[in-house]
């Protein structure tokens, strides 16, 4: 609805003025009267906007991407700040978080970095836990998730978001806070209100505490580990997740995600590396990252993050047909069984480096008859399949390479995948080469990247030629293109 306006025009009179001055006030008003007025809704509120903290628009900023960063609904935001065009944001406009009732200040959003826990957040923006539980919404506080938003104040005055800093240290067996404190020459008061510890008896061997100081690792994890890093938040089914720590000393450091083992190797220079695939079908929501090792003076610790995995959107392929034989449980089951055992070891021996190589000619490098993790129908079937590999275009006969150096383990005929090679390239991952017309290499035997394997065939479940692959990381198939577009780890 347009706002409407009426003007009544006030013509002043005095006893003894008239004539020409009336005339005079008489064209005045009439010349305010028909001035155009310009209205600019959006940036005008409607009507007072509700106390609370705000948030200052930035660059790119829209009101939906607003509302997502702070858990509040698009509506819920333009009512409370009265706007009625999203489309006229303005940088610079301070607008209200709703829901916040209570508080005040400035608030900002920015992501929670691997290797955090809510004690530490707190600590290092020096910022109440309760303070930032109830910005959050959080019901649970260890849902202090990996590359989630976090909503925290500025200070006053400020107009950037403060460095997370802050040095740590681990609580050994049989030392207590004084302890601890003289060794660092640190006020232990300071470590107990940093820490929002109430009594010695509240904190235990091997918690990772904060003090003051400017180190910039990870604020959760003992000092020794001066790096952490999960690559490409938030994890998405069927991906690859990459945890990397670089450690300052020696450490022992095992973990698990999602039920599965990470698997650590060094890389040099004190640097940790596991990867883990995320399966295609794995429930969207939030799962629990564990690390935990011992230090290079013997004392353990642990680490927990939840980390949220996202859906996929893989779409559906069109409904298969293929041979009967093999979508019969009684065949899929027993090779499904058969692969999972294949691709079960962890060598230590790191045979691959750099990008994967594309494993068919040049000519069909960017041709995918169907990508990895699309839902599949087979024969009338519900959409309970997923692609558990990327497809590439072919003839009979059109060559095969390996896309990375490895050691062959298997290269047998099969009844799902038909004549396949699977190549361990070591630390748990794996390619494997279905479909084949020609095997041309045994188990056993040592390949290079871009050797020539095989040849396209039709042998197994296909319905035309091509070569499916397929890239298996700590037992799970996870989407090829990944490894053709970065380095791992």
């Amino acid at each position: 609805m347009k706002p409407s306006y009426s003007f009544s025009p006030f013509i002043p009179r005095h006893p003894r003025i008239g004539g020409k001055f009336t005339l005079f006030w008489v064209m005045l008003a009439l010349f305010l009267l028909f001035l155009p007025v310009s209205i600019h809704p959006a940036q005008a509120q409607d009507t007072p906007p509700e106390s609370g903290p705000v948030y200052i628009v930035q660059s790119g900023d829209t009101l939906w991407t607003i509302a997502q960063r702070f858990g509040v609904s698009m509506d819920g935001l333009a009512q409370a700040n009265g706007i009625t065009d999203p489309n006229q944001l303005l940088v610079g406009m301070r607008l209200v978080i709703p829901g916040l009732e209570g508080l005040s200040g400035v608030l900002t959003t920015t992501k929670i970095p691997f290797g955090e826990s809510l004690r530490s957040l707190s600590s290092r923006y020096r910022i109440p836990s309760d303070l930032l539980i109830r910005l959050n919404k959080w019901t649970n506080p260890e849902f202090t998730a990996a590359g989630a938003s976090l909503v925290i104040p500025l200070p006053e005055g400020g107009e950037a978001l403060p460095d997370l800093q802050g040095d740590r240290a681990t609580l050994k067996a049989g030392q207590s806070l004084l302890e601890l404190a003289a060794r660092h020459g640190v006020n232990p008061w300071l470590i107990m209100g940093g820490n929002e510890i109430p009594a010695n008896w509240a904190v235990f061997p091997g918690e990772t505490l904060y003090l003051p100081g400017t180190d910039t690792g990870p604020g959760a994890m003992p000092r020794s580990i001066a790096v952490a890093i999960a690559d490409d938040l938030p994890v998405i089914q069927g991906r690859t997740i990459a945890v990397k720590l670089t450690a300052r000393s020696e450490i022992t450091l095992s973990g698990e995600f999602a039920g599965k083992t990470l698997n650590f190797f060094q890389t040099g220079d004190g640097g940790w590396a596991a990867l883990q695939g995320v399966h295609a079908m794995l429930d969207p929501g939030y799962y629990p990252l564990t690390l935990s090792g011992t230090l290079a003076d013997g004392t353990p610790f642990s680490f927990l993050q939840m980390m949220y995995v996202q859906e996929g959107n893989y779409p559906y392929d069109p409904p298969l047909v293929v041979d009967s034989e093999t979508v019969d449980v009684k065949n899929t089951r027993p090779e499904e069984l058969q692969w999972a055992e294949i691709t079960a070891p962890v060598t230590p021996q790191r045979h691959w480096s750099g990008i994967f190589a594309v494993p068919v000619p040049d000519y069909y490098a960017d041709c995918y008859p169907s990508r990895f993790g699309n839902r599949r129908s087979y024969n009338g079937s519900a959409y309970e399949f997923f692609h558990t590999g990327l497809d590439f275009c072919g003839q009979v006969g059109t060559e095969i390479y390996a896309a990375a150096s490895g050691v062959v383990v298997f290269a047998e005929s099969t009844t799902i995948h038909g004549n396949a090679t699977v190549i361990d390239h070591g630390w748990g991952i794996y390619t494997a080469y279905a479909h084949q017309s020609e095997m041309m290499v045994s188990a056993g035997d040592p390949v290079e990247k871009g050797q020539l394997i095989g040849r396209v065939g039709v042998t197994g479940r296909v319905s035309g030629p091509h070569l499916h692959w397929e890239v298996i990381v700590g037992g799970v198939q996870v989407d090829p293109l990944q490894w053709l577009e970065r380095v791992f780890p």
